[in-house]
Formats: C-alpha cells, sequence, structure tokens
C-alpha cells in the first residue's frame, strides 16, 4: 500500500472522479467490531481553498469548528428495509424496500443471492407477485423511469402485509447489506444517535459517528446543530444511477438557523450528502434557504454549483460516484484528487462503516 499513488497514477478526469479502491480499504465490519468506540474512527480535514490537508479521529471534529459554526444533520432512521422473497417457481431471492411513494407505493429492488452478498435480479416481469414472510406479498407493477427516460433495474410495487409496517420490518426484516459487509449485524449499528423518525432504506452515514458526548461538547463550545429530515432509498452502488425522488422536510427554523449562520459568516456544514440534497432543494439562487417539504429528484453538478453549505462532512466515496460530482460542486477536482490521494496512501477506509472526510473552506 505504500506505493499506491505509484500504482495509480495520475487519477483520470472522467464524468466523476475515477481511481482504484483496493480491497483492503473497503470497512468490511463497524469499528465497533474493530475495538474503536464510534468517534474513534479517522478523519480527514481538507481545505479546499488552500488544499491544506490534516489527519484526526473524529472526536477531534471541535478542533476545526468554531463558535457560530452550524452543523446541519439528517435525522431519518435506518429501516429494516431488506426482506427474504421467493418467486413463483420458487426461486429464493432478497426484496429491498427503497422508497414509500404517495397512493401506498414503493419503489423496490429485486436482487439474488451470489455467494455471501446479493447482486440485481433482472428477470422479473410486471405483474409478478413474490412471497414474503408473515404471509405477505409484494406485486410489481412497472419498472421504474428515472428523470432522463431510462429504466433502471428498481421497480413501482404494492405491499400486502399482515399488519402495520414498521412492526412487520421489526418482525421480518433486516438492514440491508452489500458484498463489502461480509456478515449481518443488528439494525442499531445503522443507526446514528439523533434519529427522529424511520424512513431510510439505509443508513445515512455520514453523522454515524457523532455520540451523544461529542455532540454535548461540540454545543458547548458554541457549533449550533440544526436538523432536516431526508428519508434515503437504496444506493447505486452497480451501475452509479442518478437519484431518484425522495422525501424531504426542512422547518422554518433550520432554514432560519442556514440563513443566519451565512449572514454572520459562519460555516455552514452539510452532514451527509443527503443534507446537501434537502437544503439545495429549498435554497435559491441567492442563496435564501426556504422552509419545505416534498419530493425531490435534485441532482447537484458542478456546473449547478452549491448555495446552502460552504462545509460538508461526507464518508469515501467510490470511484465515479455520482456523489463525487456533489463533491466538485463545493470543491475544485484537483482538490478531491488530492484529497482522495492522502486517503489512499493513508489507509483511511470507505463505505459506511468507514472513515469520513471534512471539508472546510
Amino acid at each position: 500500500m505504500i506505493n499506491m499513488i505509484d500504482k495509480m497514477g495520475a487519477m483520470n478526469t472522467m464524468a466523476t472522479l475515477d481511481f482504484l479502491l483496493p480491497p483492503e480499504l473497503e470497512a468490511t465490519e463497524p469499528p465497533e467490531a474493530r475495538g474503536l468506540a464510534r468517534d474513534e474512527v479517522r478523519l480527514l480535514v481538507s481545505h479546499y481553498t488552500d488544499n491544506r490537508v490534516e489527519h484526526t479521529r473524529f472526536r477531534a471534529i471541535g478542533d476545526y469548528l468554531s463558535e457560530g459554526d452550524l452543523l446541519v444533520i439528517n435525522t431519518s432512521g435506518t429501516l429494516n428495509a431488506a426482506l427474504n422473497a421467493i418467486r413463483a417457481d420458487g426461486t429464493k431471492l432478497e426484496l429491498h424496500l427503497s422508497t414509500h411513494l404517495p397512493a401506498d407505493m414503493w419503489i423496490v429492488e429485486v436482487r439474488i443471492q451470489k455467494g455471501k452478498s446479493t447482486m440485481p435480479f433482472l428477470y422479473m416481469h410486471p405483474g409478478e407477485t413474490l412471497r414474503l414472510p408473515g404471509d405477505a406479498e409484494v406485486t410489481l407493477h412497472a419498472p421504474y423511469q428515472r428523470t432522463d427516460g431510462s429504466i433502471s433495474r428498481l421497480w413501482l410495487a404494492t405491499l400486502r402485509l399482515p399488519y402495520e409496517l414498521m412492526t412487520y420490518l421489526e418482525q421480518y426484516g433486516f438492514p440491508i447489506r452489500y458484498n463489502y459487509v461480509k456478515e449481518g449485524w443488528p439494525n442499531s449499528y445503522y443507526q446514528t444517535v439523533y434519529v427522529t423518525e424511520m424512513g431510510s432504506a439505509e443508513m445515512p452515514s455520514a453523522g454515524r459517528a457523532f455520540t451523544p458526548d461529542l455532540i454535548t461538547r461540540l454545543v458547548a463550545r458554541g457549533i449550533h446543530i440544526a436538523p432536516l429530515l431526508l428519508h434515503t432509498g437504496v444506493a447505486s452502488l452497480e451501475s452509479h444511477e442518478p437519484p431518484y425522488e425522495e422525501f424531504y422536510r426542512v422547518s422554518s427554523e433550520t432554514a432560519r438557523m442556514v440563513n443566519a449562520a451565512h449572514s454572520a459568516g459562519k460555516r455552514v456544514v452539510a452532514v451527509g450528502t443527503t443534507v446537501v440534497r434537502a437544503l439545495e432543494t429549498v435554497t435559491d439562487s441567492d442563496g435564501v434557504t426556504h422552509p419545505g417539504e416534498g419530493w425531490t429528484r435534485l441532482v447537484i453538478t458542478p456546473e449547478r454549483g452549491i448555495y446552502a453549505a460552504n462545509a460538508m462532512l461526507t464518508g469515501f466515496h467510490e470511484p465515479q460516484a455520482t456523489h463525487l460530482a456533489m463533491l466538485e460542486a463545493l470543491a475544485s477536482r484537483s482538490h478531491l484528487t488530492l484529497a482522495y490521494r492522502e486517503a489512499l496512501r493513508e489507509r483511511y477506509l470507505w463505505h459506511e462503516f468507514g472513515d469520513l472526510h471534512l471539508l472546510l473552506p
């Protein structure tokens, strides 16, 4: 790994940042299983105005924030959104619940076991019904159409459950996991400490490292915290598909705090890409944030720019992932190249159980 920079060479300039991610840098288990507290994961701090890069532990994040800075967090909780399913021909599948739409429709994904992980199962047909545990069913109605008109691996579907959704998922569901996580972990490992409302298919993981004690210490130092809500759907790890609609809610108080921080010349730190997406949905081109609630399909690119936040806390994203375009809307391609080279060289860990990256002006 010492020679990783030499092996990877210059990162390619493609639609989004491209690089080689060695498998050993994928976090395969929660930090607690590695003998660490939540806030002991590593933190790479990169300053995009002058390209400084610093290395620390997450519990020291307060050393890089100032009185009056605002952290904006996503308080959505992670569902047991995966369910075992059986096709009419007996094929054993896995159903991932992504997004609960109006009229009690769902966006879902069907996957099939491959070794110890799963992969998308692309042979379903409209009208098919899958059996679920506990005498439940899901019926697939039509492939989900994305904003660019193309058809994704996701489906519009309806569920028939024997009782209320949360109770059913608590009994029969389990957290969604991908092939880099080698074993199942209880739902509690997929929650932030500040959850207020369940609804995400996958964890808004940028905030996972916060602990009640750390939040208390930050508030005591005069750092403000404002909540919003965005329920995340399934990730698009296989094909890096663009986002689809997700439910968000930004309160009038959170909008006020964001605007006040900007007026005072303080930093607005978005804790995760989900926070950026929600804030940008309700922020106009003059940089004024408004309260709002609804569904967002917003795609944030360098060409569009970011108006609400001038700093971000996020995990490390896969090569060519669409989230890297969002980071590039905040920092330059050259800065991200520098930061990711440092992360690779210093052996930071990727994905939801990995280390974190704080992007500051």
